[in-house]
């Protein structure tokens, strides 16, 4: 679709700030509801296992990707305008999240090995090569793609066309920070009228401690954004990479014998979570090196105050050339 003419004028403050929060709206509402009418359905078709977890996965995607796609057209971009990009560049840009994201967890990880805080057990290879092909479809489709699609993608790209870069950082972990509790209030909407009992309503999903919670995502959060600038090329498919990868060591480290991971770690203390934020902000050293290094060779992202690997709106590059 051709873009915006001519004459379409510059966008508001205010409505930047309404397309950010209709992106975190829309994740919320993806997610809301996909988790909620997704095990409903799964188990009145029969499904068990991977594919049970596979349908809310699936129905959170499919609400949330084609409602953003459909708002960009609506405004004459593309997906390529928020960072997807085309089929050039996507695999890199996505295992540049995943190697920054598992480098930075190994280092700390390891060093908390080396000091005694980390037992971990044999792996089990067939059980563990299962586990991350079925762990990765369902995290990509249930968080990675959606949740960076509609918010370092959509509510990124609408505040830094009016936005520097760490304001657009900040606004956009800001409405990351919504939309787990907001989530909540559709699940408990959503819930009677497919019969499932919802959680609790609350700032942080299935009664977590809200504090910990939204400090561990302020942390995440603001590691995704930087993530997202790291590439020229499909810049958005770096976040989702970091996303995947996140979500991929936590759950085998922490989780891993309850999610039949076929690797496990015995902790010495509850405290060595702490570790997370720790090696978050590793990773966030790390893409912010990346940018600079990739910049300096000319392959790479821009600056924080340029930040993108793509203009922000075509209607930024227009109002650019008036300049």
């Amino acid at each position: 679709m051709a873009g915006p003419g001519p004459g379409t004028p510059v966008p508001s403050l205010t409505g930047a700030l309404a397309r950010a929060l209709c992106g975190g709206l829309v994740m919320a509402v993806a997610l809301g509801a996909g988790t909620t009418a997704g095990p409903v359905l799964a188990d009145a078709v029969g499904l068990t296992g991977f594919a049970a977890r596979l349908v809310p996965a699936v129905l959170v995607s499919a609400v949330a990707v084609p409602l953003v796609v459909l708002a960009l057209r609506r405004r004459g971009g593309t997906p390529g305008d928020i960072g997807l990009g085309g089929s050039t560049g996507r695999l890199r840009a996505l295992l540049v999240g995943v190697a920054v994201t598992v480098g930075a967890a190994g280092l700390m990880l390891g060093a908390a090995t080396a000091a005694g805080l980390l037992r971990w057990s044999r792996p089990d290879l067939p059980a563990l090569t299962g586990f991350l092909l079925t762990n990765g479809v369902v995290a990509l489709l249930l968080e990675a793609l959606p949740e960076e699609t509609t918010l370092r993608g959509y509510a990124w790209t609408s505040l830094r066309s009016r936005l520097g870069g760490p304001a657009t950082a900040l606004g956009t972990t800001a409405v990351f920070l919504v939309v787990p509790g907001a989530s909540t209030v559709v699940e408990a909407g959503v819930a009677p009228l497919v019969g499932a009992q919802a959680g609790p309503v609350g700032l942080a999903p299935g009664g977590r401690d809200p504090v910990g919670y939204l400090i561990l995502l302020l942390v995440f959060g603001l590691m995704l954004t930087v993530a997202r600038t790291a590439v020229r090329h499909a810049p958005l498919w770096t976040a989702i990479g970091a996303h995947l990868a996140f979500l991929t060591v936590n759950r085998i480290v922490f989780e891993g014998d309850e999610r039949g991971a076929g690797w496990s770690v015995a902790l010495s203390s509850p405290d060595v979570e702490l570790l997370v934020p720790v090696y978050l902000l590793v990773a966030t050293a790390g893409f912010a090196v990346w940018r600079r290094v990739a910049g300096r060779r000319g392959d790479g992202g821009a600056a924080v105050g340029r930040v993108s690997g793509v203009a922000p709106v075509r209607l930024t590059r227009r109002a650019a050339a008036r300049r």
